[in-house]
């Protein structure tokens, strides 16, 4: 890449997460419709399959992490695990999809938890690095947040054609086949975009992190000392479950309550959201270079809670679907806010965790951010099961095309709308909480640059002000490996 400030340059690090963010909303839209309609397993025994896939991966992630800071390779660790990605990441996908219509539920169960970890493997293998990837490539505060913009760009559109492509598809949601036929289709473009960024990316070339198995697990969980960080896992955590639950309830809500899953409204309801993401990602990414990276979100929530509010009004068979597909097209754009301020605030993560251990360690970062990730929509997805559950939703009809009794679907509604109300609130008061903006960056980048030897100024009252702010620790107990080899 001769450019590396070019827009070209942005495209080839931003692609790959067409498959970030397309695979979670295939996965998360129709998993548990897939287990539940077409291989008819109880939701809330289906909801439970995530949620221990995110068992194993608080394993493989932080191990993945410390295997990505401790490898090397002449096209850089973190690009020759995107390589290697590229074919697990395809493979994995399809994998999951794969159906057991005959056999008993005990077995279906227990195939697809593996199945489900087997995927999470492959996805751990791809956007450990890949998170890790941009703090070696760039180092300036605003130039980050132009290639995330383009990220996040491509993991809308990655949202939108794999939102829309996968309902076109699966045009009957009881037809186990037409799963795998998407599954097919999007393993093999999400192999590609990644093949792509490996392609068009660089890294830095870096010393070789080299500790005991025993330090490696104790570093994973050592990122959350830092007060930046924690604030961020919890931005991420309720922002992106508030998302999940929209996803993943989409189904649920167009079919069993408004009942026009077979007129096309699924599509046309999934199509907007999709489409409304990427236009808000057009709108808050200018916004952010402007303002800061917290401003989405604080934007864009408020916005997006008065339009779910408003959608009490029309969640019943009959009620006006122009009106609804309005206010969920708006719904959309408060959710971009999400994405768009998580992945810019990720990006600088490594940097406050550098001044307090001393230790450049990207991967370690980034594998607990997407450990946390996955958490967020695992446990979306088990949570959605045990609600359909406790609204009486019935698997049997479900899986013979017939309506749910009308207090579930009530009931469906009702999770809908006030579950994403609430951590929506959540994540805004979190967010409003966090500590680092553009001053903020400056000051720690340039701490880090003293503590190396390579800026010979006297840190002011204020910039210590500010690096205690930002860490969570005092002045005098930054830079000390100690603090990434002790939890407390």
């Amino acid at each position: 890449m001769k450019n590396r400030n070019s827009f070209l340059a942005r495209c080839a690090y931003g692609v790959a997460d067409i498959y970030g963010g397309g695979a979670f909303v295939i996965i998360g839209t129709f998993f548990t419709v897939f287990l539940t309609k077409a291989l008819g397993m109880p939701p809330a025994l289906a909801g439970t399959i995530p949620l221990i896939g995110k068992v194993w991966d608080a394993v493989t992630d932080p191990v993945m992490g410390n295997i990505t800071d401790r490898t090397s390779s002449k096209f850089g660790p973190k690009r020759f695990y995107i390589l290697i990605g590229s074919i697990a990441s395809a493979v994995t996908f399809v994998l999951l999809w794969l159906p057991l219509p005959q056999a008993s539920v005990g077995l279906k169960y227990v195939f697809y938890v593996l199945m489900y970890m087997l995927f999470s493997t492959g996805f751990t293998i791809v956007m450990v690095p890949y998170n890790a990837l941009l703090p070696d490539m760039v180092d300036d505060y605003t130039a980050r947040g132009r290639f995330t913009s383009v990220r996040m760009a491509f993991s809308a559109f990655g949202n939108i054609i794999a939102g829309l492509g996968a309902t076109l598809i699966i045009s009957d949601n009881t037809d186990s086949g037409r799963y795998v036929l998407a599954a097919l289709i999007f393993g093999a473009l999400f192999g590609l975009a990644i093949l792509l960024t490996f392609l068009g990316t660089w890294e830095k070339q870096k010393p070789v992190i080299k500790i005991s198995l025993k330090e490696s697990f104790i570093q994973s969980f050592t990122v959350y000392r830092s007060h930046c960080f924690k604030l961020f896992i919890a931005i991420f955590i309720f922002g992106q479950a508030a998302t999940d639950f929209v996803t993943g309830l989409a189904v649920y809500y167009i079919d069993d309550v408004l009942n026009a899953y077979g007129g096309g409204g699924f599509t046309l309801l999934m199509g907007v959201i999709l489409v409304s993401q990427f236009v808000g990602m057009l709108i808050f990414n200018p916004v952010m270079a402007k303002t800061n990276k917290k401003m989405p979100i604080l934007i864009g929530f408020p916005v997006r809670i008065a339009a779910t509010l408003a959608m009490l009004a029309f969640s019943h068979e009959g009620a006006n679907f122009n009106i609804i597909l309005g206010l969920t097209f708006i719904i959309g754009l408060g959710m971009a806010g999400s994405s768009t301020t998580i992945y810019a605030l990720l990006a600088d993560m490594a940097d406050v965790d550098e001044l307090i251990t001393s230790i450049n360690r990207p991967g370690t970062c980034s594998g607990m951010a997407t450990f946390i990730r996955k958490i967020c929509a695992g446990l979306s997805v088990s949570v959605i099961g045990v609600m359909l559950a406790m609204v009486g939703y019935d698997e049997t009809l479900a899986a013979a095309g017939a309506r749910q009794a009308a207090a579930t679907q009530s009931g469906i509604a009702y999770i809908y709308i006030f579950v994403p109300v609430l951590l929506c609130v959540v994540t805004m008061i979190f967010t409003a909480r966090f500590p680092m903006g553009k001053e903020e960056f400056r000051v720690i980048r340039r701490e880090i640059a003293r503590r190396k030897g390579e800026d010979d100024s006297e840190t002011s009252p204020e910039e210590i002000a500010i690096c205690e702010k930002v860490t969570g620790f005092a002045f005098d107990r930054l830079w000390d490996r100690e603090n990434a080899l002790k939890l407390k």
